[in-house]
């Protein structure tokens, strides 16, 4: 077929038009595999402030519910990882090295570590896990209604029923011990709720507390002879340091009611707690709801788990010479 000389002018530009159309569609599209709708890869900053099962498993949780999210790691999402290891000097660095660095969003996995972030930047989206009580700790007006650049999970423990299963696991028992951190804020609230409780039941109530690990042994010893059962809340001092505290009930036959599952994993007894991977998933869900734009921390309800299970150590029960009821163990996960 033969073309005049417009239309062959005509059938070329048409066809550089469609070849930069093309070429700029390719490149767009690989630019949006590689960075995820938005075009944009997100900087978020991970601070935990201690290691130990509880917290590990909330943080693995968070990057899990993220990714669930379509937000992948190497994707269009990177991490900076930071471990506290308990120290407030290194909090306070690492708070303002996420503020310089510019991140677009804050996991804070624990109060003292929310609290050191919340303090940093009012401006940063700061979603917290591992955390029992947010308006204690001064993190946000109502946890209906955040209003501050904080929002999360809480993992306040279903301490009514963990005070019954207490009860009905040891009927005999009349004085409970319970050791805590009195540093941290969800200690004591927990330690509140959990008297209480016991009061209800005429349950008496011996407190031991603790600045660092160091003093679990002695904080032990201290109530060896003066209660029938020792109760843990889900304390990080003490959730770090389960088998130096065991190493002192086990030979005094003491048994342990713990706050979590992962303190039960460690060397406790017997628990009715939440499951921290779960509860580090649904913060990483509300994470990406907040980096997505479908959301605002100051309007996004605090949330926190609904279901929780009964965890059996079974070796130390043994151990102990204590025997745990049928109906209690029907349901429950029986470690061995």
């Amino acid at each position: 077929m033969l073309f005049s000389g417009k239309k062959m002018k005509a059938v070329a530009a048409a066809a550089m038009l469609a070849l930069a159309v093309g070429i700029a569609g390719c490149g767009g599209g690989d630019r949006k595999a590689a960075s995820g709708t938005s075009g944009k890869t997100y900087k978020v900053g991970i601070v935990q402030l201690v290691e130990h099962a509880a917290l590990d498993a909330a943080n693995k949780g968070f990057v899990d519910g993220m990714a669930g999210k379509g937000f992948k790691e190497g994707r269009n999402v990177t991490y900076d990882r930071q471990n506290a290891q308990a120290d407030q000097s290194n909090l306070q660095n690492i708070a303002q090295r996420f503020v310089n660095n510019k991140v677009d969003l804050i996991c804070a996995i624990a109060t003292p570590a929310a609290q050191t972030v919340a303090n940093a930047t009012k401006d940063i989206p700061i979603v917290g896990t591992a955390i029992t009580d947010y308006k204690q700790a001064k993190l946000i007006q109502d946890p209906a209604r955040p209003g501050t650049n904080v929002t999360g999970t809480t993992d306040m423990n279903p301490i009514k029923e963990q005070v019954a299963l207490l009860h009905k696991v040891f009927p005999n028992a009349r004085k409970v011990g319970v050791i805590y951190s009195s540093s941290e804020v969800n200690s004591q609230t927990q330690v509140e709720i959990m008297k209480k409780e016991a009061a209800a039941l005429g349950l008496e109530v011996a407190e031991a507390t603790v600045s660092n690990v160091n003093d679990i042994q002695q904080a032990a010893s201290s109530l060896v002879g003066k209660v029938d059962v020792l109760y843990i809340p889900t304390d990080n001092v003490m959730a770090s340091a389960v088998p130096t505290l065991c190493k002192v009930t086990n030979e005094a036959r003491l048994p342990v009611v713990c706050g979590e599952p992962n303190e039960v994993k460690a060397g406790g007894m017997i628990t009715l707690g939440i499951d921290y991977y779960q509860l580090g998933v649904m913060t990483g869900e509300m994470a990406a709801d907040i980096l997505n734009g479908k959301a605002k921390p100051q309007d996004m309800a605090i949330q926190s788990q609904k279901q929780f299970k009964v965890v059996i150590n079974q070796k130390n029960a043994d151990l102990l010479g204590v025997k745990i009821p049928d109906d209690v163990k029907k349901d429950a996960e029986i470690l061995k």
